[in-house]
């Protein structure tokens, strides 16, 4: 027992919590592009019903975004990741805001999606090169 105990370990590393390939900003984006169908659909329909249904769950699309982007921030993207892309913390924290109270959950403007497409991208973009190093 206390040659197990005083027994030298080993050090692992590892870029991911789990093997690679369980993580990925395309769930944040398959949220997001829901969330802008949602705005085109609010908009071409009075119904008041069917637009009450529609931004509750723009809404929940809009948490769900944040929490996918927070699981890559604090899960997957480790501190050689943000010594190579600096922007990367300020890039994430955009992207989060953009599907918040502030973004596409508190609003129904097009143009505030599409940046959250576009923020998303650009974590795709990294994401991707780090995937390939």
């Amino acid at each position: 027992m206390f040659r197990r105990l005083f027994a030298p370990t080993i050090e692992v590393s590892a870029h991911c919590d789990l093997p690679c390939g369980v993580y990925d900003p395309a769930q944040a984006r398959i949220e997001a592009e829901s969330i802008a169908a949602i705005i085109k659909k609010v908009a071409d329909n009075d119904d008041p019903d069917f637009r009450t249904r529609a931004i509750l769950i723009k809404e929940q699309r809009s948490e769900l975004v944040k929490h996918h982007l927070w699981v890559l921030w604090t899960d997957y993207f480790k501190p050689p990741h943000f010594e190579k892309y600096p922007e990367l913390h300020t890039l994430v924290n955009d992207a989060t805001k953009l599907a918040g109270a502030s973004g596409t959950k508190g609003t129904l403007d097009a143009d505030i999606a599409q940046q959250l497409l576009d923020k998303i991208d650009e974590i795709d973009r990294i994401f991707k090169e780090t995937k390939q190093g």
